[in-house]
């Protein structure tokens, strides 16, 4: 297949000194950023040093090989071919071509790696890389030798050498997520810089290069713009789009793919609005009725109403009009992004809403007794997946637990715990239903999903649903785009997570000529 099947990092472009007899260990801008994404992009990688590297500066390359899993290469004085028959060795000889990154004044170490079919990547002068171009261009007449000035551009060169590689097939992705995110994904072996299956590559953007160059190399983007949202103006009467703010890159970004009109966006901005808002999901989710047949179960969302003020004297009237008996459960309408937007309470009495620690405005809903189960469905493309958790417990356990605190209102950040009673504790999740678990109505919430994927437009979503006590019917408590489907094993998930990109991209570009036309 070809492109980039192995890359040996030198020393030289590693450290803030060239000098290798030097003994500060100081590593060069950029360098932890290629460490960290070259780390799991399914590309073999090792650091590569000469024997006369000092003492510190071995130690920490060793080190470092160490926590990335890197393999690390000693070069001999004399020739590479030593270090150029381990490497094949080690990572094997199949089709492609392994690529070695130095700084500009290590040309000693191009020739023989040249003439073997290496490719040499060099980070620095670019008049130094064209004389030595003259040298040891290839009998095609295309280069071996690329140029970069930071080692953040090195990906980029790696992606567009095994797109070529691939050909019209490959398609790369270009994403952008908070760093903690991205390395779960990574992790997990979503994001490789060599090609899946189905031909995708991703390529990490980078805000410290120029944005606009980065996405004419790739085919797509996959963002969390959530991620980078400064501020949410819920209480004001603007459209959506112009409440939110968000950082200087993420404008950047947004203002270039909307400048682009046949520039695919896994998802369009538009189309994430509505699941930053709790009360327009609310309201969007009022349109499940339409699934609803007599004598099945019935889908729907919660309850709800809009509250402004907490201290509305004719806020008790309006719960009884909006179908909100107590206890209720009370969410800030701004859904993410912002730090307090998962700041929530259970409310007993209406009492407790004077002064209640929630943002304002907010959205309050009825507590769904739920025998304590979440079933957390995920929408990949035209795949659906599932798993069950622990939730809270029924409103009699909560109303326990409130009386032990003075029948208080239960305040509490749902990302990091829920109000669980000592009889109810909350355990891990399950891939499967249980045989005892199988009251819930697949079918039912497969049309669900599908229903929500044409009304939101998203190409993956989550969502949770509880099954009310009683009544049986299944309630979507909650929406949210792009999540981290962890509960799904990856080999069942990250295949299903490409092949939805990679329909959303046919689909985008089978839209192309219409556009034009």
């Amino acid at each position: 297949m070809g492109g980039v099947r192995g890359i040996l990092l030198n020393s030289s472009v590693l450290f803030a000194s060239d000098d290798d007899e030097n003994e500060d260990t100081t590593l060069r801008p950029g360098a932890d950023y290629l460490l960290r994404k070259l780390r799991y992009s399914k590309v073999p990688t090792g650091l590569s040093y000469g024997q006369c590297l000092s003492a510190p500066k071995a130690n920490l390359l060793q080190e470092l090989a160490t926590i990335y899993s890197y393999n690390c290469f000693i070069l001999s004085s004399s020739s590479e071919d030593n270090v150029m028959s381990e490497v094949t060795q080690l990572w094997g000889d199949d089709e492609g071509s392994f690529m070695h990154v130095i700084s500009s004044c290590r040309e000693e170490l191009v020739h023989n790696m040249v003439i073997s079919g290496w490719l040499i990547v060099m980070l620095g002068s670019t008049g130094q890389k064209s004389t030595i171009d003259a040298k040891y261009v290839s009998a095609s007449g295309v280069s071996s030798i690329f140029s970069i000035n930071k080692l953040e551009e090195l990906p980029i060169i790696i992606c567009n050498l095994n797109k070529k590689a691939r050909g019209k097939e490959s398609m790369a992705v270009g994403y952008v997520m908070k760093r903690s995110r991205e390395e779960d994904f990574a992790k997990r072996g979503a994001f490789p810089l060599c090609p899946t299956d189905n031909g995708l590559i991703f390529l990490p953007l980078n805000y410290e290069l120029s944005i606009s160059s980065q996405l004419q190399q790739v085919n797509a983007v996959l963002h969390k713009a959530t991620d980078e949202i400064v501020a949410v103006e819920m209480g004001s009467s603007a459209e959506l789009a112009n409440k939110i703010t968000f950082t200087r890159n993420m404008q950047e970004l947004r203002r270039y793919i909307e400048c682009q009109s046949d520039f695919c966006v896994i998802d369009p901005f538009s189309n994430i609005y509505p699941v930053l808002d709790r009360l327009k999901i609310q309201q969007i989710l009022l349109g499940l009725e339409t699934l609803n047949i007599k004598g099945r179960c019935k889908i729907r969302g919660a309850h709800f109403l809009k509250v402004d003020s907490f201290n509305n004297p004719n806020l008790e009237q309006r719960l009884v009009e909006a179908k909100l008996p107590l206890p209720n459960i009370v969410k800030p309408q701004v859904a993410c992004g912002v730090a307090d937007a998962h700041s929530m309470a259970i409310v007993f009495k209406v009492d407790n809403y004077k002064d209640l620690d929630v943002p304002l405005p907010a959205v309050v809903q009825e507590y769904v007794d739920h025998s304590s189960l979440l079933y957390k469905f995920y929408a990949l493309g035209g795949k659906i997946f599932y798993a069950v958790k622990k939730s809270t417990p029924n409103a009699d356990a909560l109303m326990k637990l409130s009386q032990e605190k003075g029948r208080k209102p239960l305040l509490f950040d749902s990302l990091k715990s829920l109000p669980i009673a000592e009889e109810h504790p909350q355990t891990g999740c399950q891939e499967h239903l249980n045989a005892n678990d199988q009251h819930i109505d697949l079918g039912l919430v497969t049309d669900a999903a599908d229903w929500l994927r044409r009304m939101l437009g998203l190409t993956i979503f989550g969502f949770d649903v509880v099954i009310q006590e009683g009544t049986g019917d299944h309630v979507i408590v909650d929406v949210n785009y792009l999540p981290s489907f962890k509960e799904v094993p990856d080999d069942i998930a990250i295949p299903a997570f490409w092949e939805a990109l990679k329909e959303k991209i046919d689909s985008e570009k089978s839209k192309q000529p219409a556009k034009a036309s």
